[in-house]
């Protein structure tokens, strides 16, 4: 709300300053992502057009140099050579940015809306959650992208790694009011924790003069003369002290716990791959070839590569959603596969509370009660597990996905980018849980630090294979920083 009402200028702006705030995905259309992308600058665009008309009339000539003159102070010329660059950065290939928005995926489309917004180079730009639809490779260019942004930059995210990497200041919201630390994410949390322990120091110290003086009060404020004097001296130092107000204690942030139920053991091996070979049609291009794997309880694999290099196709595989154009998936006959993914939350009956919503999927569980305390291990409490689940946010739609998934109690947890529309203390959250989770764990995210977290292994999906990493996810970002460093032109300033 923060965000849009800066957006709309509902909080005092100088009218110099030109704010674009990226609050939703371009719609369907038949331009492509570079036309959609090239159209925001409507100066230029409009010049460009009413140059274009004057060449035609062969007319007004003086006018004609006038606009020219103006173009090549705005570097028309470049203009899609820029659009072209910040695509390509966002992962859209050459063939890509020619493609019409009519054929693009919600996420897809995203990415042009995001494409836009660092092309336009406002003043202030806004952005909520622009890490969203992207993958490991296109947050790594934003990261550095948004490093080089010259102007105002406001934005919030759930992924820590980025504000370490892109922020220089933190604004807290709490108790609706606003704080400003000096620095990254990680120096915001150090200085909080700092003045937090000061504060309390302070609101203790405090709390103990007060008890301290009025006991001295109701102990002596009737005696003799001189105890009596002590007393009210005592008295006004008290309240002179609660006129100029207390420190107020320490309010800590809202402890969320994920849980995973045991899910008991079941010998390896759990999943076998021989020599699977993928391809979503016949005439197709292969996806995967030959691949060699297996996979069991103790398992802890993040899954990163490139986009369209197949990482959630690998997941589907596994579960059986695809099936194999050659070789064979093994499974042992009593696992239980459990699969987040993002569109998960569609699978929800919105007309009822996520309190009705479970008691339908585990009838097993007849009282009410229990299944209240269920709910509430994923942050949902009071009103909240009663409510449509339509009117629940897209976080909290999150949060009943999870207790679903959770207690249908699997060996195996296929996590498809399960932190969208999770904050950063619910991703803790679900960090914590995955550690203390008895079966295996497969994960697909663009989350760094939920990655370095949980991750035993690093397997890199790319060219038809699946490969591991030799080091950690530290290290691949490293890789891919040196990558982008190697495949783009040297990045101007905006």
């Amino acid at each position: 709300m923060l965000l849009s009402a800066i957006g709309a200028r509902e909080v005092p702006i100088p009218e110099h300053i030109d704010i674009y705030h990226l609050t939703r995905e371009m719609p369907p259309s038949e331009k492509t992502a570079l036309q959609c992308v090239m159209e925001v600058d409507t100066e230029r665009s409009m010049l460009e057009k009413e140059a274009e008309r004057l060449a035609h009339e062969d007319a007004e000539c003086e006018k004609l140099l006038e606009i020219y003159e103006r173009l090549e102070e705005l570097d028309a010329a470049k203009a899609e050579v820029r659009a072209s660059r910040i695509l390509h950065g966002l992962g859209f290939s050459p063939a890509m940015q020619r493609k019409m928005l009519k054929d693009f995926s919600g996420g897809w489309r995203m990415r042009v809306a995001l494409a836009r917004a660092l092309f336009i180079r406002p003043f202030m730009l806004l952005l909520d959650e622009p890490t969203n639809h992207l993958d490991l490779e296109a947050c790594v260019w934003l990261e550095e992208e948004l490093k080089s942004f010259r102007r105002i930059l406001v934005l919030i995210s759930h992924s820590q790694d980025f504000l370490n990497g892109v922020c220089t200041n933190i604004i807290h919201l709490h108790n609706r009011k606003l704080k400003y630390y000096t620095g990254n994410y990680d120096q915001y949390v150090k200085t909080r924790l700092e003045l937090e322990e000061n504060q309390m120091k302070r609101f203790n110290w405090e709390q103990d003069q007060i008890a301290h003086m009025k006991n001295y009060i109701a102990r002596f404020g009737h005696g003799s003369a001189k105890l009596a004097r002590q007393a009210q001296s005592k008295e006004k130092t008290l309240q002179k002290m609660m006129s100029s107000g207390l420190t107020e204690r320490v309010v800590s942030d809202k402890t969320l716990s994920f849980f995973f139920p045991s899910c008991g053991k079941i010998p390896p091996p759990v999943i076998m791959v021989q020599n699977v070979s993928f391809r979503y049609n016949t005439d197709g291009p292969l996806i995967y070839k030959n691949l060699e794997f297996g996979i069991d309880l103790d398992t802890r694999v993040a899954l990163v590569g490139p986009n369209g290099a197949g990482k959630s196709t690998l997941l589907k595989l596994l579960t059986g959603e695809l099936l194999p154009s050659d070789g064979m998936i093994r499974k042992h006959s009593h696992v239980k596969i459990g699969r987040y993914h993002q569109h998960l939350t569609e699978q929800l009956d919105l007309d009822l509370s996520p309190l009705e919503y479970m008691m339908k999927c585990y009838p097993e569980i007849k009282e009410k009660e229990e299944m209240r305390k269920i709910i509430g291990r994923y942050g949902l409490t009071g009103k909240q597990q009663v409510s449509p689940i339509r009117n629940l946010s897209d976080g909290q739609k999150c949060r009943v996905c999870f207790a679903w998934l959770a207690w249908q109690t699997p060996h195996m947890l296929f996590l498809d980018e399960p932190t969208n529309h999770l904050d950063i203390e619910t991703i803790d959250a679900l960090a914590d849980a995955i550690n203390e989770f008895e079966g295996g764990m497969m994960l697909v995210s663009h989350d760094f630090r939920l990655i370095q977290q949980v991750a035993q292994e690093i397997w890199v999906c790319e060219k038809q294979a699946v490969t591991k990493w030799t080091g950690d996810i530290l290290s691949y970002k490293l890789h891919l920083k040196a990558r982008l460093s190697d495949d783009e032109p040297s990045r101007k300033g905006n």
